[in-house]
This record gives structure tokens, C-alpha cells and sequence, in this order.
């Protein structure tokens, strides 16, 4: 199988993908000697990681210049984070998607809002779009962003509706996986994987527990988003006061030759 099909295999609801999201080279080298079993970018942190920020504001030629530098370490299927698609149209977008396949990636994110807008594109236009992109021969891992800035909403069961309305039409444009963010409630979690057309991508958080709790929910994909790199950075900063501070550095082991 070529790296996209050993991609696709990989989601199985009920035995869910973990993604630990990198966001260089090195990270990437680093999770995938952690034993993981494909490599996955996340856009904030590669955007932050390079001096700029989200929302497509790094240029598609550093993204695809990011993503050869991981190829270049792995032979783990990747998967990158390309937002909205990099295209103000479904032509645009596929455009842009098959320079990502063409330099090797396996899967790409692709978003149901274009950067910087709150409201979501219409049903039939996100479809096309997604589209274009699975065109390349790419796994398409299509976000749905219904739940977004709706945490806490008392009734879910319209947002539970829209969102299955969504997956069947990205289903049938060719999208291999459903991402809903912004999900803890595991019986939310439950419906939507009990009624979708495609594997389901969860987004992980503290409420939503371990995999095996998000495997028992039908769940076939967990993503880390931009939380390792915001660990990371944390880390980094922290240690480098307590140092810069006069402190003792937090490694002991020796030193690369």
C-alpha cells in the first residue's frame, strides 16, 4: 500500500489514531522515535514556530518548505494542516493541495470556515472545495467547525444535526475523516460517531479522558492540535528563566558531540 492507503487504514472507530501534532522536523523526529504510527502537523504551531500566526498567515510556499523538511526525517505517513486549503476557490484549493501531495503527504486538514471569518461556508461550497482537495488522491480530514465558541450550549442536538448534514455531503465529496473540535461531552462525542459516514476525529482536552474512554465512544482519531507545541514553548521558557536566573539547567545527561 502507498502511504495514504496505510493512512487511511489507520482509522478504525473503536481503536483510534492518536496524533501528538509536531509542528518542525525535529519534533517530528522526536514523536515519531516515541513510537508513533503517522506524523501530523498543526498550523498554529508551525505558523508560530516560523515567526508568524494562524489563519493562513504563513505563506503556502513555508508550509509546503515545512512539510519536505519533515518527509525528509520519517517514513511515517504525514499529514499536515493546511487550514481552509489555501484557496480563495475549489480550483485554487486543489491547486495548492496537490503541491502537498506531490512532495508526499498522505493527509491534510482542510477547514469549513476561510481564516478569519466566525461563520461557516455553505454546506454545498465547503463540499466543493473538499472536493477539489480529495481530487489530488489525498486523505482528507475535513473540519467541521459547528461546535466552535458553542461550549456550554444546553441543547446540542441541532449542532449534533448540522454537523451530520455536513459529514454526509464531505463524505460524499471524497473526505476520508470527520474532525470536530471543541468536544468533551462523551455522549455528544457518541452521537456524532454513531451517525456519521466517516471515522470521527476528536480533538483531545482534559474532559474527554483517556483513549480508551474515547475509543469506547466510536471515536477513530484523536489530535493533539496546538497543545505540544504550547507545552513545548512553556517548558523552553520556563527553564531557560529558572537558568538565565542563576538556576541549575533541568538535563543532566551529557552533552551532543
Amino acid at each position: 500500500m502507498d502511504k495514504v492507503e496505510v493512512f487511511r487504514a489507520l482509522h478504525i472507530p473503536g481503536d483510534p489514531l492518536v496524533l501528538f501534532n509536531i509542528w518542525d522536523s525535529g519534533s517530528a523526529a522526536a514523536v515519531a522515535s516515541a513510537g508513533a504510527k503517522a506524523i501530523a502537523t498543526g498550523s498554529y504551531g508551525v505558523a508560530r514556530a516560523r515567526g508568524s500566526s494562524d489563519g493562513e498567515n504563513l505563506a503556502l510556499g513555508d508550509v509546503l518548505a515545512n512539510l519536505a523538511e519533515i518527509i525528509g526525517v520519517t517514513d511515517l505517513p504525514v499529514t499536515i494542516d493546511m487550514e481552509a486549503g489555501y484557496g480563495g476557490d475549489a480550483a485554487a484549493v486543489g491547486g495548492a493541495v496537490a503541491k502537498a501531495r506531490a512532495l508526499g503527504a498522505a493527509g491534510i486538514n482542510m477547514e469549513d470556515r476561510l481564516p478569519g471569518l466566525g461563520d461557516l461556508l455553505p454546506v454545498a461550497e465547503a463540499a466543493a472545495r473538499i472536493a477539489a482537495a480529495a481530487h489530488t488522491g489525498v486523505f482528507v480530514n475535513a473540519r467541521c467547525d459547528v461546535f466552535r465558541g458553542k461550549a456550554g450550549a444546553q441543547d446540542t442536538a441541532p449542532l449534533i444535526a448540522d454537523t451530520l448534514t455536513r459529514a454526509q455531503a464531505y463524505a460524499e465529496a471524497g473526505a476520508g475523516c470527520l474532525f470536530v473540535p471543541f468536544l468533551a461531552d462523551s455522549a455528544t462525542i457518541a452521537a456524532i460517531c454513531a451517525g456519521s459516514p466517516l471515522p470521527v476525529n476528536i480533538l483531545w482536552s482534559p474532559p474527554c479522558g483517556d483513549r480508551a474512554a474515547l475509543a469506547a465512544l466510536g471515536v477513530a482519531r484523536i489530535s493533539h492540535g496546538h497543545q505540544p507545541w504550547a507545552a513545548a514553548m512553556a517548558w523552553l521558557e520556563a527553564q531557560a528563566g529558572a537558568v538565565l536566573g542563576g538556576g541549575v539547567p533541568p538535563y543532566s545527561a551529557g552533552a551532543a558531540s
